[in-house]
């Protein structure tokens, strides 16, 4: 019934659907797809004479590659860093790419016309050893062609899966997508991501996030999690300085990540830190953005001991000046280490973080009045946020991580840290429009916010077999606790414009005492266990987490005010199906869990407190390799409990119900040619609601389209260089439950080129990225409360990359 629901989406689906199966053939079409000639294959060459210096691997594999007439094109970042031992004597061609390749942990593989590549090589552990674990806590699965996303990620408590092992709709960024992106925060990565819009404003303090049309981050407090945990990514912000990857699981996950600190059911955003790596490293990046950005990171890593079992990865980054944002200035510094030791059985990192955002002017979203049209957009650059006005976010974190191998088959792993964030602003609070010609209101205040946050878990994972049944078993118990401290004290309304903004004098604010607010704690306890026959051709995972919450609510003298106590257990159903080596059929039964509501003041019922809501996703899936190039599809539903005050009386009575459809295309098309996109079609409702007339309604902030479509393209007349384009395009939002309030939809281009070369022998890239190139003016999205966000304006990023 799922599927045939979602194969019927409305009628206005349809033309977006097809233009945007049509856009991605067009651009199959235009794309250099063959080779002119039929090209010269390794072993079909004679021996040739070498006398090569050590130096680039790189620039050594194209020359070889020259010589023999083999037609070879790779991703230039796999090469980087890399330098090829030499080459003297007499080889035939695959004899001498052995030898380049040794120790690189490349491989030159063929591809289907007649072309090679390079790839990251794929280890072949013996039985013994797929019995046992991994060796190394960093061991992340492996790059897939195109360099931009991995054939995995990690699933929570499960650990890292294969794409095509996994039960899940997952996406996980590489660093090579971050830095050719020049993403600076985790939310410029996830545009990428056709399942994720960004709610927060552009030139705002906050990254926020809708997945799959249910919030994420809107509360803050560590929602995103850090090498699998919460609790110790930063608060507001979180920036890939200290990022190897970003991995993104859809929907409810409570059994594999524990349950949320803000009960977010669409998804989990984890993020994978930067640890030291094999080879040496220094690398410096320059970077500059419009309209007078400019800053510099340097990431440097190395390995010692005997063994080089000692590891460090520092990196450092600090950036100011003045943004495309009218009056609005930025500096941000960021410094991060992770340390690591690699022993025979014993693992340990130790991750610290300490960063600092300063804005002068930040960007504030907006609301509505009520029964006022939503006037038309300004452009992105115009800023309604007073001169006078500045934001000031502080974050240090450090997280303890373990794992001991007590035998080839049973392994434990533990982890300690947590995270400060301190948050200090003088500035207009939410602008609310009151009327079609932009007019708005706002109140100004000096506002601070502090957070404490604490993480512990241990745990075991367990391979055995029962007769022809396999099994990954895994056990873990965790702890989270936050403590909430603000305060904040307000200034007479501020009237102004958001075409034309009227500058108006700094009120006098003293600085307000923090209070503490409130105190949680999610203690839990799960175990999963994944079946498997048939050469893991069928697997089942099946699992459940018990977890319980405690909250306590204070007044401002410091006594508490209302108390919660509960808790829930909600299991994992999942079924992989793998009829053949390169298509997966999936199936899961997920559940979520958020905090129980609390009666807000206004109601009749101030105070009471309700049980934990359980949210619930059915979801059916196939994914298809082709090799170079990987599709997936998948239909789902989540239903997402709600409370509602109707009449004077607060009750859970309200449910959000979202269906969806999602294709996502990943890979290497052709040679020198990638494409990242996808389709998110989400029939959303307010399936349940106190007031009848809302009943059946589109939720807030959830459009029914979502598209994107990203393309690199290795030009063949300039060695190196490569060009880039995309396009982010957005359906119509409500923004009240009503439906009589809604942002137009509207759809951003993007481009951009690279070249990277090598100067005086250092590998060297150059990227120029121009964001929306047309400077179209829009509304970008809406927040779960209803305030929405103006669009970015057009923006120019410049970056220089040199590895010494």
């Amino acid at each position: 019934m799922l599927a045939a629901r979602l194969l019927r989406p409305d009628r206005q689906f349809t033309p977006v659907f097809r233009s945007a199966l049509l856009s991605l053939v067009l651009v199959g079409a235009v794309c250099p797809i063959a080779l002119a000639a039929v090209p010269a294959q390794l072993d079909a060459v004679a021996v040739r004479a070498y006398d090569m210096p050590s130096g680039p691997l790189g620039a050594a594999l194209s020359s070889v590659a020259v010589d023999a007439g083999i037609a070879l094109s790779f991703q230039p970042s796999l090469t980087e860093g890399l330098v090829s031992p030499g080459l003297t004597g007499h080889y035939s061609t695959q004899e001498a790419v052995t030898r380049l390749l040794a120790g690189s942990g490349l491989d030159m593989v063929l591809r289907s016309d007649g072309s090679y590549t390079l790839v990251q090589r794929q280890v072949t552990l013996d039985e013994t050893a797929v019995i046992g674990t991994d060796k190394r806590t960093d061991a992340l699965p492996p790059v897939y062609a195109g360099g931009q996303v991995a054939h995995g990620g990690r699933l929570g408590m499960l650990g890292n899966s294969d794409l095509m092992d996994a039960p899940f709709s997952v996406s996980t960024y590489t660093s090579t997508l971050i830095k050719d992106q020049q993403a600076v925060t985790v939310g410029d990565v996830l545009e990428r991501d056709s399942s994720v819009r960004s709610t927060g404003q552009a030139g705002g303090i906050v990254d926020s996030f809708f997945i799959r049309g249910f919030p994420v981050g809107e509360g803050n407090l560590g929602e995103l999690a850090f090498d699998g945990v919460y609790g110790v990514a930063p608060n507001y912000r979180v920036f890939t300085e200290y990022a190897e990857r970003i991995e993104l699981v859809k929907g409810p996950a409570a059994l594999l990540y524990g349950m949320s600190p803000n009960n977010a059911v669409g998804g989990v955003i984890n993020v994978v830190p930067k640890r030291s790596l094999d080879e040496d490293l220094t690398r410096f990046t320059a970077r500059y953005a419009m309209n007078s950005q400019i800053g510099g990171h340097i990431d440097v890593s190395r390995r010692f001991g005997e063994e080089r079992q000692f590891g460090m990865r520092i990196n450092g980054s600090t950036q100011q000046g003045d943004t495309a944002i009218d009056d609005q200035t930025r500096h941000v510094d960021i410094g991060a280490l992770s340390l690591d030791y690699q022993g025979e059985r014993l693992r340990t990192t130790l991750d610290w973080l300490n960063q600092k955002e300063r804005f002068d002017a930040a960007s504030r979203p907006f609301l509505i009045a009520p029964g006022v049209d939503i006037p038309s957009a300004a452009n992105g650059r115009t800023n309604v946020s007073q001169e006078w006005g500045w934001s000031e976010t502080r974050d240090k974190s450090a997280l303890l991580s373990g794992e001991y191998d007590l035998s080839e088959a049973l392994t434990v792993f533990a982890h300690a840290g947590g995270g400060q964030s301190n948050v200090a602003r003088m500035s207009d609070q939410t602008p609310t429009i009151i009327n079609a010609a932009g007019d708005t209101s706002s109140v100004p205040g000096y506002y601070k916010f502090e957070v404490e946050r604490y993480t512990v878990d241990a745990g075991a994972r367990l391979r055995f077999d029962t007769g022809p049944i396999s099994h990954r078993a895994a056990l873990q118990v965790t702890r989270y606790r936050d403590v909430l401290s603000r305060g904040i004290i307000s200034g007479p309304p501020i009237l102004s414009n958001i075409y034309h903004p009227v500058d108006r004098p700094k009120p006098d604010i003293p600085k307000p005492d923090t209070t503490k607010v409130s105190e949680s704690e999610l203690t839990g306890v799960a175990l999963a266990d994944t079946l498997s026959v048939l050469d893991e051709r069928v697997q089942v995972t099946l699992g459940l987490r018990k977890q319980n919450i405690h909250s306590d609510n204070y007044n401002t003298a410091g006594r508490v005010t209302t108390s919660y106590d509960d808790g829930k257990t909600t299991p994992l159903f999942g079924v992989v199906v793998k009829p053949w080596d390169h298509v997966s059929f999936y199936y899961n039964d997920i559940e979520g869990l958020g905090k129980g509501d609390i009666a807000p003041s206004t109601a009749s019922n101030a105070g009471e407190v309700f049980a934990p809501y359980v949210s619930r996703q059915q979801e059916l899936g196939v994914k298809v390799d082709y090799g170079t190039f990987t599709s997936t599809l998948a239909l789902f539903q989540i239903k997402k409990p709600s409370g509602e005050l109707v009449s004077g009386v607060f009750s859970v009575q309200g449910e959000q119900r979202n269906r969806g459809l999602e294709l996502n295309v990943f890979g290497e098309v052709a040679p020198g040619t990638r494409l990242l996109g996808g389709v998110t079609l989400l029939n959303a409702e307010l399936s349940k609601t106190g007031v009848a007339a809302n009943r059946g309604n589109k939720p807030v902030g959830v459009p029914q389209v979502q598209a994107n479509l990203w393309a690199e393209w290795d030009t063949s007349w300039v060695e190196g260089l490569t060009l880039t384009g995309g396009a982010i395009h957005t359906g119509r939002q409500y923004v009240n439950q009503a439906n009589t309030q809604q942002l137009d939809d509207w759809t951003r281009f993007d481009v951009g080129a690279r070249y990277t070369t090598r100067i005086d022998e250092r590998p060297t890239t150059f990227r120029a990225t121009v964001q929306n190139v047309l400077d179209h003016e829009y509304w970008s999205g809406v927040a779960s409360y209803g305030a929405f966000s103006q669009g970015s304006p057009r923006t120019l990023l410049l970056s220089a990359t040199v590895d010494f």
